[in-house]
């Protein structure tokens, strides 16, 4: 597979709007489908959503999925039908696996102030499995110190919480004026800007929601002038092996 990398613009994104909800996709989504982009590796979804106050998704199904919520501002509370309840705020990494089948709901309990989050969904391992919730807040050293792992499921790998797949682990890295790392290499990377303007070595500058799409990129150097924060999938697998 010859090596690729696609920026994928801000801007370019579909957008979903209600009178309490702007969400805009980096994948198929929802009444928006596109049969060129439906996923990347073995990420599906990747939904960066604002939820207005007193306001949120209604208890809704899902199965089969892994899904993972990076809050960026505010607070998101989610409830399911397995007894599980969190509020979700900026640092705190949150996985629910879908499994067999659960109901959830996630709420902008704030009377004044919107939750801006980003959701990522990708396939589990195994179907079928016992739906589960885990949450785990990172402490600001580690968030500044390198890549920081919030999920994984590759073995041996150290991560805040655990994911059902063993070739995919998500990493968050917050960059101040000066720094640069370098990003993972795999077969799959997929960065997304959740604030701020960094460069991708080879890229440019990346401007906040964009995404950038690599396949079989040895890993290149991701820097800031500025404070930014940047999620980066690392995946060693694709949909349908």
């Amino acid at each position: 597979m010859p090596a690729t990398v696609q920026v994928r613009r801000a801007a370019e994104r579909a957008v979903t709007t209600t009178s309490w909800l702007d969400s805009r996709h980096s994948f198929s989504f929802g009444d928006y489908y596109d049969p060129e982009n439906t996923h990347h590796g073995l990420l599906l979804v990747s939904n960066d959503d604002r939820v207005e106050p007193a306001s949120g998704f209604a208890a809704h199904p899902h199965r089969d999925m892994e899904i993972v919520t990076w809050v960026l501002e505010g607070e998101l509370t989610h409830q399911d039908s397995a007894g599980n309840r969190g509020v979700i705020y900026p640092g705190l990494a949150q996985r629910m696996s879908a499994g067999s089948g659960i109901l959830h709901s996630e709420k902008n309990d704030s009377s004044t102030r919107p939750v801006h989050f980003v959701q990522m969904w990708i396939v589990p391992d195994q179907i079928g499995i016992a739906p589960s919730y885990q949450q785990h807040e990172i402490d600001e050293k580690s968030l500044r110190d390198g890549l920081a792992t919030i999920a994984s499921g590759i073995p041996g790998r150290d991560a805040a919480i655990f994911l059902h797949n063993r070739d995919a682990a998500l990493h968050v890295a917050r960059l101040q004026p000066g720094d640069s790392l370098d990003v993972p290499a795999a077969p799959y990377l997929h960065l997304f800007v959740t604030r701020g303007r960094p460069a991708l070595e080879g890229v440019g500058d990346l401007d906040e929601g964009d995404a950038v799409r690599c396949t079989d990129v040895d890993g290149r150097r991701l820097s800031a002038g500025a404070p930014a924060e940047i999620l980066i999938w690392e995946m060693h697998a694709k949909l349908g092996g």
